[in-house]
């Protein structure tokens, strides 16, 4: 039977009262048409809260000598983001259930004028190192925002569209990254380095024009709820963890990259702002737009399969990147950079289609079938996922670091290099031992639509999640 679908105006918003995104005649006749309206304004929202999260990878480039910050702080400036980002996840996460999702969008893209605003009004020289600190720690806003987006769009599809759902509403948000970067690239070719207000007057109009959209178009989900029982059998669960190690190496990656990637060039190869600015914006642009298309890989041939083939590939990308930096290459380093780029975002859209499936595949293997297996999976990796992303997100934080230790004592980005590279091959073990190793098919499930024979569980197969 269809469940109906109906709009009621409840706790100040638009709410759906029934969804049911499996059956696929309601799916046809009246999901997918919601869903994909949903999923558009989620994505300009998420969109500009990286491109604030992301702000001060551009501000740093403005700071010359006058701003007195040396490369190590300014590494550790991009960091602040990426931590406060990644803590803020987890409310986030249950944030959705609470307020709703299309309230919650308005709500989060209304918190990012606060540290757009307050960037704008403290950007010059003069202004303490610490007033720094804080104003860059305040857009981790931006961060959080990717946590409820993909736990509400998660929400909305079926769980054959969620990886190609999934990856679109993730790939449109990071290219807020480069996006911000290119504005940031356009202010200095233009008016120059001493200018940096003008970025922020380009997004704090847009901020506005982003929440006025979600409240007009978006939806609240009102069978979705927040479950502490599903988010304390998450943390429990092994899984939840497993996938958080390998969302360090490909969002983790992504991020920290994307941060840092103009300081390396300024440090490591003495370009200056503009020059680092006009190639800034090359991979993570490439990185968002491939996202998609490792959620859209993952469905066809197994997330586990293509994460495995993707952390083997950015390991060699390293070995590019080391060699490069070794024999201060600056084509073949750009070359391996920018293809770690492009790896990341490509892993990022394979492992987050593999954290549903990993659940659903634990669904079957306890017997459950038809919606009693959906509910589980949907109640599991919904959990999960605010979890995954925010230790994912702290992986950027740690490139970070490891970028601020190796110029700090090295004058040079290859001991983090190398660091990095050993971190992958610990990746590919962990997918090939976990999902991969002694794959077989899952166990017949219990007899009976919605039933669970305890007796009937093991430990499920993951090769095509």
């Amino acid at each position: 039977m269809t469940a109906p679908t109906t709009t009621a105006v409840r706790k100040g918003g638009r709410w759906i009262e029934q969804w049911d995104p499996e059956d696929e005649r309601f799916w046809r006749e009246k999901g997918e048409r919601i869903a994909t309206r949903n999923l558009v304004f989620s994505i300009l929202s998420e969109h500009i809260g990286f491109s604030i999260w992301s702000l001060w990878s551009v501000m740093v480039l403005f700071m010359g000598p006058e701003y007195g910050v040396d490369a190590a702080g300014k590494f550790f400036l991009v960091a602040m983001p990426t931590l406060v980002g990644a803590v803020l996840r987890v409310p986030y996460t249950f944030a959705v259930a609470r307020f709703g999702g299309r309230n919650w969008t308005v709500i989060s893209a209304g918190l990012l004028l606060v540290p757009a605003v307050v960037a704008a009004v403290v950007m010059e020289p003069g202004t303490s190192y610490t007033t720094f600190m804080v104003v860059a720690a305040l857009t981790g806003v931006g961060g959080g925002n990717f946590a409820s987006s993909m736990t509400n769009i998660n929400s909305f599809y079926p769980l054959r569209k969620k990886g190609w759902a999934l990856g679109l509403n993730a790939g449109g948000g990071n290219i807020g990254v480069p996006v911000i970067q290119l504005i940031g690239l356009l202010v200095i070719g233009t008016a120059g380095a001493a200018q940096p207000r003008l970025v922020l007057a380009v997004y704090i109009p847009l901020i506005v024009v982003a929440m006025v959209l979600s409240a007009l178009f978006m939806d609240n989900l009102a069978p979705v709820r927040n479950d502490s029982g599903a988010a304390k059998e998450a943390a429990r669960d092994a899984h939840t963890w497993i996938m958080s190690l390998l969302y360090i190496g490909t969002f983790g990656s992504f991020i920290g990259y994307s941060f840092a990637f103009g300081l390396v060039l300024q440090n490591q190869f003495d370009r200056t702002p503009l020059q680092a600015a006009s190639l800034t914006f090359i991979g993570p642009l490439l990185g968002s737009l491939i996202r998609p298309v490792g959620g859209r890989l993952a469905d066809t041939h197994g997330g586990a399969r293509i994460t495995l083939w993707n952390f083997a590939a950015m390991a060699a990308a390293t070995l590019v990147v080391v060699y490069a930096s070794a024999q201060k290459s600056l084509s073949v380093f750009l070359l391996g950079f920018i293809a770690l780029f492009v790896l990341s975002g490509l892993g990022n859209g394979s492992t987050f289609k593999m954290i549903p499936g990993i659940f659903q595949a634990k669904a079957v293997a306890r017997g459950l079938t038809g919606e009693a297996a959906a509910s589980y999976g949907r109640r599991l990796s919904g959990a999960a996922m605010g979890l995954i992303g925010a230790v994912g997100a702290l992986g950027g934080l740690g490139i970070n670091l490891a970028f601020r230790e190796s110029f700090a004592s090295a004058h040079s980005g290859t001991p983090a290099f190398v660091s990095f590279l050993a971190f992958y091959a610990l990746c590919s073990a962990v997918t090939w031992a976990v999902y991969l190793r002694g794959a077989r098919p899952a166990p017949a499930p219990a007899t009976g639509p919605g039933t669970h024979d305890p007796r009937s569980e093991r430990q499920p197969a993951y090769a095509d999640v």
